[in-house]
């Protein structure tokens, strides 16, 4: 007798098990990776993704262009999370994240497929990532706080190091050093928030200017304001969330005069309620409004209203001056006695240009401040992975087991940094990664690739350096995304109300059946 199928789940619902849907979700990281693969590095080239409204977003930040792909695929949305977590945590290193996770499960796929169990595989590589990240720190070079020249030059290679991918490259030496002064020009915990950015179209990319202090555009103007001086030695800022400005009569009502007089006196009622106001502000001693920035670095508090105003609630600062900065006239305040700020004003051409610089400095800042406060770095350009890839490769012949095949796989899946990073220069990858293995094999462990003249060298001589929580944060973060994924042995998707009308199909995650 033929027992009855039971029907569990709802018609409709997509569920694949085992070996064929881990494969198929291997194979969705493996199409992210492509995504942003050719990004890495100085010589890599440029995204541009136009989103659902037609904004064109021009980019090289492996998690921006993530984020804007708008992936649907679950197991492939793993990739996009750690890549904005790298961005989040050290601000670098997104795509070198990417790859490597991306990596990992495509080394080990062959495995998989001939029916290894995932949870071997996980253990191996959560021993090989502790060893790895043991590694990093035992050979990271600690940074010396004492010499404060000494450290801000670290700090500017750093800085450098991270901007060399970026469109702004060819100006790295300029905004490096801009970039570690604004953060130098915080207060111990370094808040991000602190550092404003303000993007004027026109001018060069070298006219960008650090303003110590806050800078806004003018953002009010009153009849006379051209005669006014621009410049205030320690003056009073009252902070208001009112209106100075008169209203356009003309766009509010009608009003009928017959003579000029008639006409004078309501011009004169306007200015009386005005100067009302600003006798108010006036008495208090304070001259200016501004913005939460504001109020945080010059102290004092903001007010709705200008009839309780006194001393206390004011904010000072040593200089106030209105600049003109392209078409635009700016305020800026310097020497804010209460928070320790700084405004980076950004000059340039086209609005794309100014965004992907802002997010290029940003990363630059985040790398700063973590080189700041984890004082240890390791070299870059695949110096690092190629001698933590020798390392485990060594390592790995000495245990038996699986084990050994899953360690050799995970230091092979390493060197996914330097072979992309001379597929992106139009190197041949093979060639100077035989010379690399070489090299590091008779402990050259700070060789690295040279973009510059299709070779190899010592990328610690050679100042490209980054913070070693960068590595060891990708390290970790990629790992645990692939033993996600492995440890995923079915995928089960609900049907959209929407679609119930539709013919039940083949889903999207669905791996193909097994031929036997």
């Amino acid at each position: 007798m033929m027992s009855t199928p039971v029907i569990l789940l709802k018609e409709g619902t997509d569920s694949s098990q085992g070996v064929p849907q881990l494969v198929s979700n291997i194979n969705a990281c493996q199409v992210i990776a492509e995504a942003v693969r050719t990004t890495l590095g100085p010589r890599g080239m440029d995204k541009l993704i136009v989103d659902s409204r037609g904004k064109a977003t021009i980019s090289n930040d492996g998690a921006t262009i993530l984020k804007l792909l708008d992936v649907v695929h679950p197991a492939a949305k793993t990739l996009v999370d750690i890549a904005k977590s790298q961005d989040a945590e050290v601000g670098d290193g997104t795509t070198s994240v990417t790859l490597l996770a991306a990596e990992f499960l495509k080394q080990v796929k062959s495995y998989i497929e001939e029916g290894m169990h995932p949870q071997i595989i996980i253990r191996a590589f959560r021993t090989a990532t502790h060893l790895a990240v043991k590694k990093i720190k035992e050979i990271s070079v600690a940074v010396k706080k004492d010499d404060k020249q000494e450290q801000m030059g670290l700090l500017e290679r750093c800085a450098a190091t991270a901007l060399n991918s970026k469109l702004i490259a060819g100006q790295k030496e300029f905004f490096s050093k801009m970039v570690v002064d604004a953060v130098m020009m915080l207060d111990e915990l370094l808040p991000l928030k602190m550092i404003g950015m303000k993007k004027v179209h026109g001018g060069a990319l070298e006219d960008s200017q650090l303003v110590a202090g806050v800078a806004f555009k003018k953002t009010f103007s009153y009849a006379g304001f051209e005669m006014q001086p621009k410049c205030y030695q320690n003056p009073k800022i009252a902070l208001l969330n009112v209106e100075l400005e008169l209203k356009a009569e003309k766009d509010n009502a009608e009003v009928r005069v017959k003579s000029v007089e008639d006409y004078q006196a309501i011009v004169d009622a306007e200015w009386s309620i005005l100067y009302d106001k600003l006798e108010k502000i006036y008495k208090s001693g304070a001259k200016e409004e501004d913005l939460k920035r504001t109020m945080m670095a010059c102290g004092g508090s903001i007010q709705t209203s200008v009839g309780s105003m006194t001393d206390d609630v004011l904010g000072e600062c040593a200089l106030f001056e209105e600049v003109q900065v392209g078409g635009e006239r700016y305020n800026f305040f310097k020497g804010c006695p209460k928070a320790k700020t700084c405004t980076i004003i950004l000059r340039g051409g086209a609005e794309q240009f100014l965004e992907e610089t802002e997010r290029s400095l940003h990363d630059a800042i985040m790398i700063v401040r973590r080189a700041i406060k984890n004082d240890s770095i390791v070299a870059g350009g695949g110096a690092i992975e190629m001698e933590l890839s020798r390392y485990l490769r060594d390592y790995s012949r000495s245990i038996p087991g699986k084990q050994q095949l899953l360690i050799g796989a995970y230091a092979k899946a390493l060197e996914i940094i330097p072979r992309q990073l001379c597929d992106n220069a139009g190197f041949d990858a093979t060639n100077i990664l035989n010379k690399l293995r070489a090299k590091h094999a008779q402990g050259g462990m700070w060789y690295g690739v040279d973009v510059n003249n299709e070779d190899i060298a010592d990328n610690f001589q050679a100042c490209v350096w980054e913070p070693s929580v960068v590595r060891i944060n990708a390290l970790t973060a990629a790992s645990e995304a692939a033993c996600l994924i492995l440890s995923v042995d079915e995928t089960i998707k609900n049907p959209r109300a929407s679609m119930d009308a539709l013919p039940a199909g083949r889903g999207r995650g669905r791996g193909r059946p097994h031929a036997h």
